[in-house]
């Protein structure tokens, strides 16, 4: 049924992210040019790449790395002492990443991680760090998230060969129907993966207009939990808080978990929402209301 589609551009891209985190893993003198530890820093986003800055930044602090906050470009807080900026994006043209960037020009450095190699804020930034094989026709973002993801975390130690098999696994097959046809998902993720969570509610909102929502895993039974019901998700990324699968398993609703990399559990999301997306009858390249970049003013 994908392969009917127009256009195929989030199937190819989802399904080619192993290849791109193994690649992105290896870029050690790209990494090298990320900021080293003990730097204290902001990274900085929209959308997409906000909720990987937010994975990114509690990443780097809880491995004892230095101080580092993750901010949406539009509301960012640079004038805090930071030693450096790192601002994600895939097009390099989003207004609110070239603005706080000209802002802040002369006085913080600014480390570009970007897909388009072309694009305005290569010039703009002080380093930029290119990933144009990462770059997507979709719309909706899958591997560039991800690979930005991959280099980041490669920068700050991590080995990622296992998340790159798990990966690799998990999209080898098609998710269960199960996962496809839910009324209602709510994503959730402690630390790093809170980020991820978001993410995940983001890209299945955006692919195939569903009903999605994302918490703190600990923060989840304070209210939110009041929407668990049969026919709906609760998606975990990484560990559980004790006691929190039966919690939602006695509500009717479906407690999910994989034990697998939580960047890979992402990448399974991703072909869940290529899915649903397809099964609902949408284009998921062009989803509604959305384009590639957002240009305030175009």
């Amino acid at each position: 049924m994908t392969e009917s589609l127009p256009r195929a551009h989030m199937r190819e891209e989802l399904l080619s992210q192993p290849e791109m985190w193994a690649r992105a893993s290896e870029m050690r003198a790209e990494q090298a040019r990320l900021p080293q530890r003990g730097a204290r820093i902001a990274v900085v986003g929209c959308g997409t790449s906000w909720f990987i800055a937010q994975s990114y930044a509690a990443l780097r602090e809880s491995t004892g790395q230095g101080e580092s906050d993750a901010f949406a470009a539009s509301e960012a807080f640079v004038d805090r002492g930071y030693d450096a900026i790192v601002a994600l994006t895939r097009s390099g043209t989003t207004t609110e990443v070239l603005e706080l960037t000209e802002k802040v020009k002369g006085r913080v450095p600014v480390i570009g991680v970007i897909g388009d190699p072309t694009s305005p804020l290569v010039d703009l930034v002080d380093d930029a760090v290119l990933l144009p094989f990462a770059d997507e026709q979709s719309v909706v973002q899958t591997r560039f998230a991800t690979t930005a993801l991959a280099l980041l975390r490669a920068s700050l130690g991590e080995d990622l060969s296992s998340a790159v098999a798990d990966a690799a696994a998990v999209l080898s097959e098609k998710p269960d129907a199960e996962l496809t046809a839910a009324e209602q998902y709510t994503f959730l993720g402690r630390g790093w993966t809170i980020g991820l969570a978001h993410e995940a509610a983001l890209k299945l909102r955006e692919s195939s207009q569903s009903w999605t929502e994302a918490y703190p895993s600990m923060d989840y039974r304070h209210g939110p939990i009041a929407i668990a019901a049969p026919g709906r998700i609760t998606w975990q990324f990484g560990a559980a808080p004790e006691g929190l699968a039966e919690q939602v398993q006695a509500t009717g609703g479906r407690f999910v978990q994989h034990a697998v990399d939580p960047m890979a559990d992402l990448a399974r999301l991703h072909y869940v929402a290529l899915e649903r997306a397809v099964g609902k009858g949408l284009d998921p390249d062009q989803p509604r209301n959305l384009t590639r970049s957002v240009i305030l003013g175009a």
